[in-house]
């Protein structure tokens, strides 16, 4: 069977740019709607249960996914996890707690916007994801309650599916992790602002081969990264009261220095100057900034940074990291989401921490 071909106006540009092309799909939509015909349009999901939200048996692609959940557990929006599996994937090709997939980590929600994530109105309860999602074969989208207490669940899943496979059409993948704290090197104790010596000291100290980085994605295949979410809680105030002076370092296809060399964390997500304020855009943002007068970068940070119009392509292999202050000499609590596409069948990711080992500090 020919396999479908798509113009760049569909997929590769702007949705508004494709939108007067016509396209041989079929357009479905799973949701938790209440089939009695009442009122009851949502899910009662008990602790521990997996519920299956959408599955699809032939080729097609998610273009659009709504959730909203409720609960009066702490942090629920990490204690439930996200998974979706493509064409008869044995390991998922997403999972994530569900807040931190939509684009907040802290087990927090909170109004932003992005163009592929948002979280709405009302207090940012309002998940939204625009990423395209296609399958060649099958798709199945599931949400595990992982909490203590009983989880309400809201949803859309918007999809299409077509006769045949797109042509050419990678599969997407998301993969969680965490490192509360990293594996700082700095000496309790000596500050940045009253010891100066000891500034010039760590500054002297040189990382060209990412040793010791945060690792945001690891993946082997055939495929580009498309951007990332990053939650910084900075707990330990150290020997450096700004957290961003780390570089963003990625490797290529075995590459053992970086490939891509960046210049520090506030500038990979496209801010600058020791950023203070919260700002969302298109494809960068800092929807989430804590701090008091005496330590202005301290507490709770979110900021994401979005390749869609500058995606980064791998034909073997591909290592996203970034420093936890100059050189790795920082010892905060660390957490992302990685968003990329590549061919099956990928390398299983690293096996998502248990509920206790995900909340936030």
């Amino acid at each position: 069977m020919r396999a479908v071909c798509y113009n760049c106006g569909m997929l590769g540009g702007s949705s508004l740019s494709g939108l007067a092309f016509l396209r041989d799909a079929r357009r479905g939509r799973a949701s938790s709607y209440d089939s009695s015909g009442g009122n009851a349009d949502f899910w009662l999901m008990q602790p521990g249960e997996t519920r299956t939200l959408a599955s699809m048996e032939s080729a097609g692609s998610v273009r659009h996914i709504w959730m909203t959940l409720g609960s009066r557990e702490e942090a629920f929006p990490r204690r439930s996890v996200l998974r979706m599996f493509w064409d008869g994937a044995s390991t998922p090709c997403v999972e994530a707690p569900v807040g931190d997939f939509f684009g907040i980590g802290h087990g927090i929600t909170k109004e932003y916007w992005s163009l592929p994530l948002t979280m709405s109105p009302r207090d940012g309860r309002g998940f939204n994801c625009f990423f395209p999602m296609p399958f060649a074969r099958n798709a199945r989208i599931e949400v595990t309650n992982e909490g203590e207490r009983r989880l309400m669940l809201y949803f859309y899943i918007d999809y299409e599916t077509y006769d045949a496979a797109m042509e050419n059409a990678a599969c997407f993948h998301a993969q969680w992790r965490r490192e509360n704290p990293t594996d700082g090197w700095s000496e309790p104790g000596r500050r940045f602002e009253d010891d100066r010596p000891y500034r010039t000291e760590v500054f002297s100290v040189a990382n060209t081969a990412g040793e010791g980085n945060y690792t945001i994605l690891e993946a082997r295949g055939r495929g580009h990264y498309v951007g990332c979410n990053l939650h910084i809680d900075c707990f330990r105030r150290g020997s450096d009261p700004w957290y961003g002076e780390g570089d963003d370092m990625i490797f290529i296809d075995g590459d053992t220095t970086p490939t891509l060399h960046g210049t520090g964390t506030e500038d990979y997500f496209n801010t600058a100057w020791s950023p203070q304020t919260e700002f969302c855009a298109p494809y960068h943002g800092l929807p989430l900034t804590e701090g008091a007068a005496d330590w202005p970068w301290g507490g709770k940070h979110s900021m994401y940074r979005y390749h869609i119009e500058d995606p980064v392509h791998f034909r073997e292999s591909i290592r996203v990291t970034i420093e936890h202050g100059h050189a790795n000499h920082m010892s905060h609590d660390y957490s992302s989401t990685a968003y990329w596409y590549q061919t099956e069948p990928h390398a299983p990711g690293p096996p998502l921490p248990p509920v206790g080992a995900r909340l936030p500090r």
